[in-house]
């Protein structure tokens, strides 16, 4: 594998910083020049991250060391195939959210805006980070600040409900990062004596230096539970509690940043802290799959009873983010591939979605699944738009989740994991049961007498980023190829 040394990973993390300070600098009083630094600095950092793709498709490594601390420990960035896959989606939804968030926030008159969209820019700094960490330091810091930008972002509205469910966001993300995931790190380094990410796992030839299989279990344990952005059971509570913010943090931060992070990290810990034979030995992967599909059912079924349209996307989201899980814990190539690739395709799929929740609330001020019967004739490209992600989320094709759902189908029957395979078809089952109804009583329900949409229209700046995504949500089902590259490049 040949190492290129650039400083292309830095940029991408500080672009946004430097955009973050122009936006408070400028402030209130030139609402225009505000937002321009916040589409320049989206389409810069674009810019970078994709200028990267290229040598990383051809089995190259792009690193950059921005200081040393002592052997084994350095803050220190590295863009692979895994990295880019997750910082091309993140840094391209930032631009399409970018517009959908001007949109928004100005047809509803939101307050502090400023303060919105210069979070809104540390939180993407933050990703890049996590991103393109080289070791568990790295990770662990820009992994922190995700958290405490994002902050501000869920308690935005400094309603009691906000105060209260950015508390508990708060309390699940920085508790269970500093209980459990800080623990987990120092034990790492301890039998290590690195924090820098291997491709076989740093841990991998521990047990030859005496240290025990309950240390190492024990280990793996601590890095799940200090992984809430994950959202597995029963560290999930936050994710609902967050969708207090405003519909463009629901959409980009819970539908790609916090809770990719999470799940991200968990793939970094799979392939690069315990390796593949590792956690095949411990049996750990195993235990993980079952683990990740008990939270793909049970948080199904709790979207299924949700009226709230946001509240039910979030319990699909901690549904969907386990898939991810899933595909990494079977240790077998297609399910790996099967779980990366749907970091991408639900990123596409979920933001779609939370765009119609937003465009469906700016347009008809309406939060409920049972107020939608009929709202389709006044709303036609945001409901066709919740339609299409609706498939994908379902893994119906030609759409992006599909590809994802095969892959990881697969993968279960290389792993000779039948109830995998049954849960991953139930689980489809059940993401139809909450989803089809949404679009049936948009568009097949008459109007009941407490909910009129006369006065309904859709607002075009909010509606083309949704329609944007929803099209694209179909081509990346159609044209695979140029992601699945990335995938396999992972496991190669």
């Amino acid at each position: 594998m040949e190492i290129i040394s650039s400083i292309k990973p830095l940029l991408a993390v500080i672009v946004s910083l430097i955009a973050a300070f122009l936006i408070l600098l400028t402030g209130e009083r030139a609402r225009n020049l505000r937002e321009f630094w916040t589409i320049l600095a989206s389409v810069i950092k674009f810019t970078i991250v994709f200028s990267m793709v290229s040598p990383i498709r051809e089995g190259k490594v792009i690193e950059y060391t921005v200081i040393s601390i002592s052997p084994g420990l350095s803050l220190q960035f590295r863009a692979d195939a895994l990295g880019i896959l997750f910082a091309l989606t993140a840094s391209f939804l930032w631009i399409i959210t970018s517009f959908y968030s001007i949109g928004y926030m100005r047809s509803l008159n939101e307050r502090a805006q400023t303060r919105y969209f210069a979070c809104f820019a540390i939180a993407l700094s933050a990703t890049m980070g996590v991103a393109f960490s080289a070791n568990l330091f790295t990770t662990f810091l820009f992994y922190e600040i995700i958290t405490l930008s994002t902050y501000p972002l869920v308690a935005h509205k400094e309603t009691p409900e906000a105060i209260r469910g950015a508390r508990i966001y708060l309390t699940y993300l920085l508790g269970t990062s500093i209980a459990f995931l800080l623990l987990a790190i120092f034990m790492t380094y301890t039998v290590a004596g690195t924090l820098d990410f291997s491709d076989n796992g740093i841990l991998i030839d521990t047990t030859a230096m005496g240290v025990s299989d309950t240390f190492l279990t024990i280990t793996f344990i601590l890095f799940m539970a200090g992984i809430a952005k994950a959202a597995m059971m029963p560290l999930h509570s936050w994710l609902p509690a967050a969708m207090v913010a405003p519909t463009p943090v629901s959409a980009l931060l819970h539908a790609v940043v916090v809770v990719k992070a999470g799940v991200f990290v968990v793939v970094k810990v799979v392939i690069h802290i315990f390796g593949i034979d590792l956690l095949t030995k411990l049996g750990l992967g195993t235990a993980l799959a079952y683990f990740s599909s008990f939270t793909i059912i049970i948080a199904s079924i709790i979207a299924l009873k949700q009226d709230n349209l946001k509240r039910m996307l979030a319990f699909s989201t901690i549904s969907q983010l386990s898939y991810i899980i899933l595909g990494a814990a079977l240790l077998k190539p297609s399910s790996m591939v099967g779980g990366i690739i749907h970091i991408t395709n639900h990123a596409f799929s979920k933001i779609t979605l939370f765009f119609c929740a937003g465009s469906i609330y700016v347009s008809a001020h309406k939060t409920e699944i049972s107020q939608l019967s009929g709202i389709g004739k006044k709303m036609p490209w945001t409901m066709a738009a919740f339609f299409i992600g609706s498939l994908s989320m379902i893994g119906v094709p030609p759409t992006a989740g599909f590809i994802s759902k095969w892959y990881l189908a697969v993968g279960s029957m290389e792993a000779k994991e039948i109830p995998i395979l049954v849960v991953l078809l139930f689980s489809s089952v059940l993401n139809a049961a909450y989803f089809l109804p949404i679009t049936y009583k948009a568009f097949f329900e008459k109007e009941n007498h407490t909910d009129h949409h006369e006065e309904v229209k859709e607002i075009p700046v909010v509606v083309i980023p949704l329609v944007i995504t929803a099209i694209i949500s179909i081509l990346v089902g159609i044209y695979p190829d140029y992601f699945l590259t990335l995938a396999k490049e992972v496991i190669r």
